[in-house]
């Protein structure tokens, strides 16, 4: 039965699981959208019949009119809602705040948020490159070659000059990343690099280099979200916002994270909280400039600062304000949709004791998790708290 909406504030997360990214040979959109929606049920303890609510994302391996209602009727769902969206990278983030607004308006109970994509093996690079140039303006910017990492080199190459941190500066989250992502299971990267590693790999669009950029992966995600609390510590969804700036970096404001701003300050506000009184971190990383940014916008660091604060270990798991963990974007990999899911996933099993040997100290009373889409043009900001 869908509770009435006056009566709910706040959506409660039941249940999430992440698969490992990587190189999965033999995996599909459906089969790894399966593998997360299932570990996701079997964490909050649920059945299929339990769901009255579907959102999923997008797949650029799988372009179907319908994959909503095809993952409905491959998982053996008959929701009384279905949808899917797409945000580019925001999208996780959009499902879920999605999922919290249909539960407080009462249009569903229990919702599961599913996104899953064989990037990896069911792509060729070219392919890959094809769909993702959709990004840039078909007409005054595709034409000349342009590709995201080289937009977001433009990014880079004005942060680095306006705020005076170096490409070393940059680097050191791909260090704290790479770090993170050592021992967590199922991450695509995890072998130790410095500094001087990160400077010395292969240019891509200079000022970034290799390890500045997030690889590629298959790999799924999914959340339960639900009118009502589950057993145990638990976590809910009490702040959101979204902002959207530009489309393409051709016309997009002189402030270029003023989308992060706003998106930040609407959850915020929903919330009665601010940045201060956040105790675990989720952001978006698809290239180390794009933490940077994003980092400097929240409030969480001061302009050219984000990278010498993760030298000092500001963001480390033990540190004063632990960010993405598992190693985010850069480290635990990016399937597209689910790549940014799993910052969701770790926030929730960090803030609620779930993470085992790699478990922060304490568990945090409150979070924040935002995600991007685009080149820094579509964002969204959810402010996460923990219950008992």
């Amino acid at each position: 039965m869908t509770a009435p909406a006056s009566h709910i504030r706040a959506s409660h997360v039941l249940g999430a699981h992440v698969t490992p990214f990587g190189k999965l040979e033999g995996s599909s959109t459906v089969s790894l959208m399966t593998e997360a929606a299932q570990g996701a049920l079997d964490a909050a303890g649920l059945q299929r019949s339990d769901i009255d609510g579907l959102i999923c994302g997008y797949s650029t391996a799988l372009p179907h009119l319908m994959l909503a209602t095809v993952f409905s009727e491959h998982f053996g769902l008959r929701p009384n809602y279905a949808h899917a969206i797409q945000m580019g990278g925001g999208t996780g983030a959009g499902m879920l705040m999605l999922g919290d607004a249909l539960i407080r308006a009462g249009e569903a109970h229990t919702i599961l948020v599913v996104g899953g994509e064989n990037r990896l093996t069911g792509m060729s690079r070219d392919a890959a490159v094809q769909t993702l140039a959709q990004v840039g303006h078909p007409k005054a910017e595709s034409p000349l070659g342009a590709t995201i990492p080289a937009y977001y080199a433009l990014t880079a190459a004005r942060y680095l000059h306006e705020t005076g941190a170096s490409q070393a500066d940059l680097a050191e989250l791909a260090v704290l990343m790479r770090r993170l992502a050592s021992d967590t299971p199922g991450a695509q990267l995890t072998a130790p690099i410095a500094v001087d590693d990160v400077l010395g790999s292969k240019t891509i669009a200079d000022p970034l280099k290799l390890m500045d950029c997030c690889p590629i992966s298959d790999g799924g995600a999914a959340v339960i979200l639900s009118a009502e609390p589950g057993e145990g510590p638990g976590m809910r969804i009490i702040g959101a916002g979204q902002a959207h700036t530009h489309q393409h970096i051709s016309e997009a404001p002189d402030d270029i994270c003023l989308g992060a701003k706003l998106a930040s300050a609407r959850a915020f506000e929903r919330a009665g909280a601010s940045v201060a009184d956040m105790g675990y971190l989720a952001v978006y990383d698809s290239f180390t400039v794009t933490l940077a940014l994003l980092l400097e916008a929240l409030g969480v660091c001061a302009p050219g600062q984000a990278g010498k604060d993760a030298a000092a270990g500001r963001f480390a798991r033990m540190g004063d304000l632990p960010l993405n963990t598992h190693g985010g974007l850069l480290s635990y990999g990016h399937c597209g949709v689910a790549g940014a899911m799993a910052h969701f996933v770790e926030a929730w099993r960090q803030m609620t004791g779930r993470a085992g040997p790699r478990q922060i100290a304490g568990e945090p009373a409150l979070g924040l998790y935002h995600g991007d889409g685009g080149v820094l043009s579509s964002h969204v900001s959810l402010i996460l708290e923990r219950t008992s």
